[in-house]
């Protein structure tokens, strides 16, 4: 340890990212220090999967990840997978389930994922040092200190692991990047991801629907992140749209473009036509509804003009109506921003950091890690994923500088 070191280094966050930084550095021999302004480790942890934690996806390869670097999470996602992390799961005896598209829940509690966490840092000496707010980060000499509460402490290597200003309720901050440009980080403009979004007046018809959730297809284009789709379920809400197609695409949803709902996922373009020719005498609200709810079906047939029997419908009517509810245009006025976001997406600019090891290229000891990082997932466990990924990346440098 260096002189005048207290500590060989210290993490700030006490979260997913933080918690298994510290745990692997400590057991790589690393004597660490935690810090965090919150009074208890882990609160975005026990919040997810509805308490359940999702805590990892069969599926977290790189290129379901959104960054301005489209490949910097593949390497750190490729030497710490979700099996390596089902496996530490599994030593802990803890219970799993596999829901749909490869995520991965506690069958019983989110809590089991932090006990985990917390008994890792134990095997690995790991100090913690909660209820304190950092006060002033300093480097000189190749040591970083770290004032926080009445305390400095001083190591060799710093881990920023504070993550991003993604549910603020819970005291999250945009501390990440104000430390991150004192040392002279780029940081991509931060904004709210896997978040509802929200409607205009035009379009209040489809607030009348709030509760009503239904299997769709959505679809965005992004100017930087390309074009998007994503079939799941969508929610209409009092204030416009969620459920997990809808979170999933507001993570490419840029403030001017359309969101494209194809309620008919599946289904030929002659499908009305050919209903109409074998239920000549059904209305169409029996048609529909036997693809869509009720209430949706009210509502489409509303905006459609889709009444009477299907017989005394012209196909040219039918066709356009197939064709509207498969590419349906919705235009948010905005997103219900970090306070429901799930997670924050941009963040520290990953061409200052190396993909291997999570190190700042310019400031020899720094690190950042997890939700911290311009590195976002899709909605089902890959930001957890992302979190052990990146943090084993730092703890095995930081093991490996000799400390």
């Amino acid at each position: 340890m260096e002189r005048g070191a207290t500590h060989d280094v210290i993490v700030l966050g006490a979260g997913a990212a933080g918690l298994m930084c510290a745990a692997l550095a400590g057991q790589r021999g690393a004597r660490v220090l935690v810090i965090d302004h919150a009074e208890a480790p882990g609160k975005k942890i026990l919040i997810s999967g509805g308490g359940r934690c999702n805590f990892t996806n069969l599926g977290a390869t790189h290129d379901r990840y959104l960054s301005q670097n489209r490949h910097f999470a593949r390497s750190a996602l490729s030497r710490y997978t979700p099996a390596d992390f089902l496996a530490l799961v599994e030593k802990h005896g803890i219970a799993w389930h596999e829901k749909t598209l490869g995520q991965l829940f506690c069958d019983g509690s989110a809590r089991q994922i932090v006990a985990m966490l917390l008994a890792e840092c134990e095997a690995g000496g790991v100090q913690l040092a909660l209820a304190c707010p950092v006060r002033e980060v300093a480097h000189g000499d190749g040591l970083f200190r770290v004032a926080h509460g009445e305390r400095v402490a001083v190591a060799r290597a710093l881990v920023i692991a504070t993550g991003g200003p993604a549910i603020p309720q819970m005291g999250a901050t945009s501390f990440a990047y104000d430390l991150a440009r004192q040392f002279g980080q780029k940081v991509v403009q931060p904004r709210p991801a896997l978040v509802p979004l929200t409607l205009g007046p035009e379009e209040a018809l489809f607030r009348e629907l709030s509760g009503v959730a239904a299997p769709v297809e959505v679809r965005t284009s992004h100017p930087e992140l390309g074009k998007a789709k994503f079939a799941e379920a969508a929610l209409f809400t009092h204030r416009g749209l969620s459920g997990p197609a809808i979170l999933q695409i507001s993570s490419y949803w840029q403030r001017g473009q359309a969101v494209a709902v194809n309620f008919t996922p599946g289904r030929a373009e002659d499908w009305l036509t050919a209903a109409k020719r074998a239920h000549p005498r059904a209305q169409p609200r029996r048609i529909l509804g036997e693809a869509l709810p009720d209430r949706l079906v009210q509502a489409l047939c509303e905006r459609l003009d889709l009444s009477g029997e299907m017989g005394a419908i012209t196909d040219k009517v039918l066709l356009t109506a197939a064709r509207r509810m498969a590419d349906w245009p919705f235009h948010p006025t905005g997103t219900e921003g970090f306070a429901k976001a799930e997670v924050t997406a941009g963040g520290i600019a990953t061409d200052g950091l190396s993909s291997k090891t999570m190190a700042f290229k310019g400031v020899p000891g720094l690190y950042a890690i997890g939700e911290a990082v311009d590195v976002t997932g899709w909605l089902g466990g890959y930001n957890f994923q992302w979190a052990w990924a990146s943090a084993h990346a730092a703890a095995v440098d930081i093991a490996a500088l000799n400390l």
